[in-house]
């Protein structure tokens, strides 16, 4: 069957088209985002069931920004642990809580499933016996399945899962691909049931891609669109500074990342991964009454510390994610209030993304005598918006970015500032933000 390449605003797949039956859309109800305390019954009889198996060493981007995208969507996502304990240390540190364990979910029947990459995640996502067998059940039913980076080539090929099937993974494990099944270089690729992609950089595009098999193309372009994804890949990033200085900072620099209830969870999980690539010194603290968090689409990480003993030291950089509930708890922290007005003071640098500038920046007279961007849907709420349509700014010893698929680049540019343009374009690369 011939090769065709679909392309729909904002995201982009590569497809051996296979057409889809009807839906009747009325046996779909999109229900609220998963609750907090698991359960294998869906939230509704009705709405479309997706398994995220992760372990330790999984990427930590490619699986929150898969979960959090199909919660948009009204999937109801159950992140099960393939790991002896729920608790998943994802790479660069990064702590995740899942739901349930791949065990409790074993007899369960899924629509999808979707696996991410990161190595050695993959290697204990494979050799999870449990795992393998749902998956090849699921498979067997004619289900949809998915994976990421290197899960193509080291899961599912592995598994007998792309035979006869065009598929995609991370550059580095396409000669690997090649011995199971024929490997192409789409960013996201479809071909039957299963859609494969490529890296971090091509996750949102993929989940979006994932949506729309699921639901549809309207539900997909309903959840791409307050994403504010990237729709050339092919550029390098650009980002607007204003009033350049040259940043300094200890080495490695040290840099806060608070989190907590409500933050959004793409936002963080993307700034600490990529900062933490770069070998800067990150700590990620909870303004809970405990370390772990529940963020804005209901994915548990869990930080390093609490503020209150973060709020001990000094730091380079203090940079705030989004998500309204986030925002709105930084907000109201005099802790971090107190912690960002010294940084001000002290002309030491500062971030925020989202709903972070026009929640918390500007009340707190941060902003005075900048320029800034935001969600857009908040950026009425800056008392300067000439420069709200850029998708980063730098002005000063201050970065703001505008959501969850603007977050790459404002951490790519956070990386430049501190490190230098050419790091920051090797982690575009190794990231797959920019195409090969």
């Amino acid at each position: 069957m011939a090769l065709c390449d679909i392309r729909f605003h904002p995201h982009t797949l590569s497809t051996n088209f296979t057409p889809k039956p009807k839906l009747n859309h009325n046996r779909f109800l999109f229900s609220p985002p998963h609750s907090s305390s698991f359960t294998i019954t869906a939230m509704s009889s009705n709405a479309r069931k997706v398994l995220v198996p992760i372990a330790d060493g999984t990427e930590p981007m490619e699986a929150v920004i898969t979960i959090d995208v199909l919660r948009r969507s009204g999937a109801d996502v159950t992140v099960a642990s393939a790991a002896n304990t729920l608790s998943v240390q994802a790479l660069h540190g990064v702590k995740i809580i899942a739901d349930a364990s791949v065990s409790d979910v074993a007899n369960t029947a899924f629509d999808l499933v979707a696996l991410p990459g990161g190595v050695p995640g993959v290697d204990n996502l494979r050799d999870s016996a449990v795992l393998e067998g749902l998956v090849k059940k699921h498979v067997e039913d004619g289900k949809l399945y998915a994976a990421v980076c290197a899960a193509p080539a080291v899961v599912l090929g592995p598994w007998g899962l792309l035979k006869g099937l065009k598929a995609t993974c991370h550059p580095s494990f396409m000669e690997k691909l090649a011995s199971y099944t024929t490997s192409v270089e789409s960013r996201v690729q479809l071909d039957g049931k299963v859609v494969t992609s490529r890296a971090p950089g091509t996750t949102m595009e993929f989940a979006v891609a994932i949506v729309e098999q699921l639901f549809g193309k309207e539900k997909a372009d309903e959840v791409a669109g307050p994403l504010l994804m990237r729709s050339n890949h092919s550029d390098e990033h650009t980002f607007l500074e204003l009033n350049p200085v040259q940043w300094t900072f200890d080495n490695p620099p040290k840099i806060l990342v608070p989190i907590a209830n409500g933050t959004e969870e793409m936002e963080a999980v993307i700034i600490i991964d990529i900062l933490r690539r770069a070998k800067a010194n990150v700590v990620v603290a909870s303004l809970e009454d405990r370390i772990e968090i529940e963020a804005s689409r209901k994915v548990k990480l869990e930080a390093d510390i609490l503020l209150d003993e973060a709020a001990k030291h000094s730091y380079d950089l203090i940079v705030l994610p989004g998500g309204l509930g986030g925002a709105q708890a930084y907000a109201n922290s005099e802790t971090l209030v107190n912690l960002l007005k010294k940084q001000r003071e002290s002309n030491r640098y500062c971030g925020a993304i989202c709903a972070s500038p026009a929640l918390v920046l500007e009340p707190h007279g941060l902003l005075k005598g900048k320029k800034a961007t935001s969600f857009p849907a908040l950026s009425n709420k800056l008392s300067d918006q000439s420069e709200v349509e850029n998708r980063v700014v730098v002005d000063g010893n201050l970065i703001t970015s505008r959501g969850p698929g603007t977050t790459i680049e404002f951490a790519l540019v956070i990386v430049e500032k501190l490190f230098g343009r050419k790091l920051a374009l090797e982690l575009a690369k190794t990231t797959v933000f920019t195409s090969p």
